[in-house]
């Protein structure tokens, strides 16, 4: 089959062409042999790295380690792993043979598990040894390669990548068998390659449908035309492969490129990105505002010669924290915003047109409308829904037509966000849809509040949610984690109050803080505020 892209970038935008039969994998690492990277280090993790011939190698024994346990073309394979080599060798393997991959989150509980193995209907699953006794519970007492696994009526197969566990197959005896050659799947462009769940602010879990010629799209798009990702570029983000950003970041854009990317298996800590940031030396950083903010309070950091550009998605990124990593680094973040639903990011920042407080202009290829309650435009400057069109979109949720409904409209994205567009065209972030405070009958972004009070020295974080009065009427509450919580005092609240009140127009002041140790976050740092309003 015809199986690579093109792409004209001397267009704007980009005009990306895929062939009708097409297979994601075969472009992002078969092509690299066949232009001579064969010998090029494509991956490196905590325990060594890999050339892009030896990825290509590991790609096709997953594939046929898949075809050996019966997995088909369109079943779809759960992987719970840990950011190392074997994630895209198995993610791509899968595609390869035409299944389709459905990584999820490593940090659920096992409840979570079980319904994402009975609603995906995986046939396999590939867990790391690490995280195994977490999804142990869900499997009530599988049999490893038994015809059904009791408990999970569509499961066959438990793979655990890592020190065997009793019943299970092992993934390295897998590897180690299957052959290191491999053809690919009569695939198109338009076929199923893999599903990406998300929770987003409401904590329902949504199995996004995308399609082979997505993958590419967003490299084009985005890593190309907006970060001007290079062959000699190395990347690192501490967002994991199995949240849309990571595995845009991680996997498809460095591929794409030819470049190299350093992957860790541990939890992004400060000093374990520190560490990275300091060894690996990477050029391009992918971070979320949160870790930004941890990374900005440690004193140890320090700037790197090598690094050119970050990245910023998740939530949108405050000012303050844009203009200090800026001057601590000497770099800039490019805050953007993408989904799970499109993938990746489709409205940012770019290099040379910076604008800390916005979330940028469209990414050439998408575009963006903002619209009230009833989907008529907004007038220009005015608050509405943010709506996205553009060729990566997931197709549906799985077996959730009414939410499709809600989200899918035609060639139009609902994002549930909450945005203006100045005069300038840059477009401000106020919120999301359900996050939206009326406050004496004017909305009210609990962002801009979260804004003003991270730029005060001694908060860290920051989350304000609705909280009635003794009138029954919403106010803005503040939950703050302080950089130091020994300081916290009533006083320090009055203090953040008049804070904010010089910042903002007075109505937008929190009328209670709170001081927490924590905010409740998702495992890529996005803070989960339906958490926060159940309090």
């Amino acid at each position: 089959m015809p199986a690579f892209s093109t792409a004209d970038r001397s267009s704007s935008p980009p005009r990306v062409t895929i062939p009708r039969d097409y297979n994601a994998a075969v472009d992002l690492v078969d092509r690299h042999l066949s232009e001579g990277r064969g010998d090029k280090v494509a991956i490196i993790d905590d325990a060594g790295s890999l050339t892009y011939a030896a990825l290509a190698e590991q790609v096709n024994r997953a594939g046929n380690a898949l075809l050996e346990l019966g997995v088909r073309m369109e079943q779809r394979v759960m992987l719970i792993l840990h950011d190392t080599a074997r994630f895209p060798a198995l993610f791509l393997g899968a595609i390869k043979i035409g299944a389709v991959p459905v990584p999820v989150n490593t940090l659920l509980t096992a409840d979570d598990y079980d319904y994402l193995l009975r609603d995906s209907r995986a046939a396999v699953v590939v867990v790391s040894a690490a995280l195994y006794d977490k999804v142990a519970p869900s499997l009530a007492g599988h049999g490893g390669g038994d015809p059904q696994i009791p408990g999970q009526p569509f499961l066959r197969h438990v793979v655990v990548d890592g020190a065997p566990v009793d019943g299970t197959v092992s993934l390295d005896a897998l590897l180690a068998g299957a052959a290191s050659t491999l053809d690919a799947a009569e695939t198109t462009s338009d076929d199923v390659a893999f599903w990406l769940y998300t929770s987003g602010s409401t904590g329902r879990f949504k199995g996004a449908v995308h399609l082979h010629a997505s993958l590419v799209q967003t490299a084009e798009l985005y890593a190309a035309g907006v970060l001007g990702l290079r062959e000699d570029d190395r990347v690192f983000s501490a967002a994991k492969l199995f949240f849309a950003y990571g595995l845009g970041n991680s996997l498809t854009f460095p591929l794409h490129a030819g470049a190299t990317v350093i992957l860790m298996a541990e939890r992004p800590t400060v000093a374990a990105v520190r560490r990275r940031l300091e060894e690996q030396r990477p050029t391009v950083f992918c971070g979320v505002p949160t870790l930004f903010a941890s990374l900005l309070a440690d004193p140890e950091l320090r700037p790197t010669a090598a690094l050119r550009v970050s990245t910023s998605a998740g939530e949108a990124l405050p000012r303050d924290l844009g203009d200090r990593w800026r001057e601590r680094m000497g770099t800039d973040i490019l805050d953007g915003i993408g989904s799970t639903e499109m993938l990746h990011i489709f409205l940012s920042n770019r290099p040379g047109d910076v604008r800390y407080g916005t979330t940028g202009k469209v990414v050439p290829g998408y575009e963006l409308k903002i619209v009230d309650e009833q989907g008529a435009l907004v007038p220009a400057g005015g608050v509405g829904d943010l709506w996205v069109c553009g060729p990566t979109s997931a197709t549906a949720y799985w077996n959730k037509r009414d939410l499709s409904r809600a989200t899918f409209h035609g060639a139009w994205t609902r994002t549930g966000d909450h945005y203006l567009c100045d005069a300038e065209g840059y477009y401000v972030y106020q919120g999301r849809s359900d996050d939206m405070l009326k406050v004496g009958g004017i909305y009210v972004s609990p962002f801009e509040v979260e804004a003003a009070l991270i730029s005060h020295h001694h908060v860290l974080e920051a989350a304000v949610v609705a909280h009635r009065d003794e009138h029954d009427l919403i106010k803005p509450k503040a939950l703050v984690v302080l950089k130091d919580l020994e300081h916290a005092s009533e006083a320090l609240a009055a203090e953040l109050r008049a804070h904010v009140k010089a910042v903002l127009a007075p109505y937008k002041y929190p009328r209670w803080i709170e001081f927490v140790r924590e905010l409740p976050k998702t495992a890529t740092g996005k803070i989960q505020r339906f958490k926060l309003r159940e309090r």
